[in-house]
């Protein structure tokens, strides 16, 4: 298995985890992402992963039902997707990437994928009251990782601006202020 398969069934499964012990009565909590619900971070995620388990098959990337229980929702799709990834040849499969870039799905997957889910998960524990610890090795590399793509970002649609912190801030703190998030 790839490495990139490898981290991100670790990020995955870490959002998996606030997901499922997210309280039922939590969904349509106000999330850190401008307008977006609970429901609806956890519907973006479903999205990456019907778009993931669609790669290199006939079939067309749903997306998850307004009437969707979250939780199973997400178990499916992630279930979906890994398996499709872990197809041979579907890493080595070229896609087009955020910004219409070609790229392997491998890269999609380090470069974008896993940066979105490890936000993704703070940003729905956050609106659930859930663990907001993210993996600090995960996020030193994100966060080393996205750094020389600042201006990329900040296009529209993708993250907002900076928010600005203090040099004694801790890592996490730093990476979220980074993509435009309050903590």
């Amino acid at each position: 298995m790839s490495a990139e398969l490898d981290r991100f069934r670790k990020l995955a499964d870490d959002f998996g985890r606030r997901v499922t012990a997210a309280p039922d009565d939590s969904w349509g909590s106000t999330s850190p992402c401008e307008g977006w619900t609970a429901r609806d971070v956890v519907g973006h995620v479903v999205g990456n992963m019907h778009r993931l388990a669609a790669v290199g098959t006939d079939q067309e990337p749903g997306s998850m039902d307004a009437d969707a229980d979250p939780k199973q929702a997400w178990a499916s799709s992630f279930t979906a997707a890994v398996e499709n990834l872990s197809r041979d040849g579907v890493m080595d499969t070229t896609v087009p990437g955020p910004m219409g870039m070609q790229m392997t799905v491998a890269q999609m997957l380090g470069r974008f994928v896993c940066n979105d889910t490890l936000v993704h998960t703070w940003d729905l524990a956050r609106a659930v009251g859930g663990d907001e610890q993210l993996d600090q090795d995960a996020v030193a590399g994100a966060y080393s990782g996205l750094k020389p793509l600042d201006a990329v970002i900040r296009q529209p649609g993708i993250f907002g601006a900076k928010v600005e912190v203090g040099d004694d801030a801790d890592l996490q703190t730093q990476f979220l202020s980074f993509l435009g998030r309050q903590v």
